[in-house]
């Protein structure tokens, strides 16, 4: 089983913080087939929605605030983000921003788990989040890479009471019967500089075609593409101006 639409305590929406805003406009809409609009209104910072048809399924920001890093951010949805905020806190966590009202279309806040990684929450109003999930071009995955796993799996399931689903090699995180994410333990390999973070990967028809669009328009292959056994086929890529994100297709589809 498999997200289709947001759910309380799933991931509901990603966002990219990035340092040019039409430039990575022209590259996603190259690469996943986004149609990106601008929100007008002076108050919305520059605030852009991809669409895939109608379907909202992420967004584009300028750099908010000195020293924020290129990076892709993903929100999970609570029916109140004042009451998630505070579990963050007790749990270990740090609350960064908010919680504070967006509009008429929701209620958020950024935070951080114990082990360093940033993460929004989400409390919709008007604004769900995106409109399709685990759809070609659309977020359907989402990995917590960080170097503390077992205060990670103590911080999450307190926080949103998380499935955990752990093998010798990779855990899962699920909600109702349904696995959304993955945990990945950064090693050795890992520079020191790079801190856990949240990792997005977008279902797309052709991993290896995707990768290598991706490098046709500037970016980076990390990881080349590779077949997990029994499992997607996935590839991790970096756009030019320096975010990380990975692309997926699952081993059932055809």
């Amino acid at each position: 089983m498999k997200l289709d639409k947001p759910v309380s305590g799933g991931p509901c929406w990603t966002e990219l913080g990035t340092s040019d805003l039409a430039a990575a406009k022209r590259f996603y809409e190259g690469l996943f087939g986004w149609r990106a609009e601008t929100d007008p209104r002076q108050e919305a910072g520059g605030y852009t929605i991809a669409h895939l048809g109608d379907a909202p399924v992420a967004a584009l920001t300028p750099l908010y605030q000195e020293g924020q890093p290129v990076a892709w951010n993903v929100s999970f949805a609570v029916p109140d983000a004042d009451a998630a905020a505070a579990r963050v806190s007790e749990a270990g966590g740090s609350v960064l921003v908010g919680p504070m009202d967006v509009f008429d279309v929701g209620r958020f806040a950024v935070a951080v788990d114990p082990t360093g990684a940033v993460f929004q929450l989400w409390q919709a109003r008007a604004f769900p989040g995106a409109g399709l999930l685990s759809a070609p071009g659309s977020l359907g995955w989402v990995e917590l890479l960080t170097r503390a796993p077992e205060r990670a799996v103590e911080f999450y399931t307190t926080v949103f009471g998380w499935s955990v689903n752990a093998s010798e090699h990779y855990t899962q995180w699920g909600i109702d019967g349904a696995d959304f994410g993955g945990m990945v333990t950064m090693d050795d390999k890992f520079p020191h500089e790079v801190p856990a973070h949240w990792l997005p990967y977008f279902a797309v028809h052709d991993v290896d075609m995707t990768a290598a669009d991706a490098t046709e328009a500037g970016g980076t292959v990390l990881m080349e593409p590779t077949s997990v056994p029994e499992g997607p086929r996935i590839a991790v890529l970096r756009d030019p101006q320096g975010a990380m994100f990975g692309v997926y297709r699952a081993a059932d589809e055809k």
